[in-house]
C-alpha cells in the first residue's frame, strides 16, 4: 500500500474535476476574453453539439466575419476548454435575446388590443355551458354574438359591427383591414 501526499491527492481531484466539467459554462466564462470585447457585444454562443459550438450574432456581415477568422477563435477557445471543439458556425438565428422577447410580451395587456370590447361574459345570467341540442347552442352563441355587436359601430365598409379600437386605428373593420393590406 502506497500513500500519497495531499497535495498528489488534490491534483489528481482538480484534473478530475476539470475533466468532468461542462465545456459550455466555462466558454461563456471566458468567451468576451478570447474574442474580445467588439465582438462579444455582437455575439453570444448558444450551444456547443457534437463539439461544434454555435454562436449567434448581431447580423449575417458578424456571420461572415467570424466564419473566415473561426480557426484561430478555434485555437484559442481549445487551449482553455477540458474537451477540445472541432468547429463553430455562426448564425442571427438566437440573436435576440429571451429577455428582451419576455419585455415585449409583457407590454402588451389584452385590452390594449384593437378588438377589444371587456369582459362580456361577466354580465350573461343565463348561461348554460351543458348544452346537448346543437341547435339550442348554436342559438345561444348567436345570441352572444348579437348582445356583443348590439351597441358597437358599423364598419364604413361592409357594415358590420366593429369593435372602436378598430375604427380608430383602420377607420375600418379588422377584416376590411385584412383585404386592404393584400391588395
Amino acid at each position: 500500500m502506497s500513500l500519497k501526499s495531499v497535495n498528489d491527492i488534490l491534483s489528481v481531484l482538480k484534473k478530475q474535476a476539470q475533466w468532468q466539467e461542462q465545456p459550455f459554462p466555462r466558454l461563456l466564462h471566458c468567451w468576451t476574453e478570447v474574442v474580445g470585447v467588439v465582438v462579444a457585444a455582437h455575439t453570444r454562443p448558444l450551444s456547443i453539439q457534437r463539439d461544434v459550438l454555435w454562436v449567434a450574432t448581431s447580423s449575417a456581415a458578424w456571420a461572415q466575419n467570424l466564419t473566415f477568422g473561426r480557426q484561430k477563435l478555434l485555437l484559442k477557445l481549445n487551449n482553455l476548454l477540458p474537451s477540445p471543439l472541432v468547429d463553430m458556425r455562426f448564425s442571427t438565428a438566437g440573436w435576440q435575446r429571451p429577455i428582451d422577447q419576455e419585455k415585449l410580451l409583457g407590454t402588451v395587456s389584452p385590452s390594449e388590443h384593437p378588438s377589444y370590447l371587456g369582459d362580456m361574459n361577466s354580465d350573461r345570467s343565463d348561461a348554460n355551458p351543458t348544452r346537448t341540442n346543437a341547435n339550442a347552442a348554436f342559438e345561444d352563441w348567436a345570441k352572444t354574438i348579437q348582445m356583443r355587436s348590439h351597441n358597437l359601430p358599423l364598419c364604413p365598409q361592409c357594415e358590420c359591427p366593429t369593435p372602436p379600437g378598430e375604427l380608430q386605428r383602420w377607420n375600418v373593420c379588422a377584416i376590411c383591414a385584412s383585404q386592404q393590406f393584400q391588395g
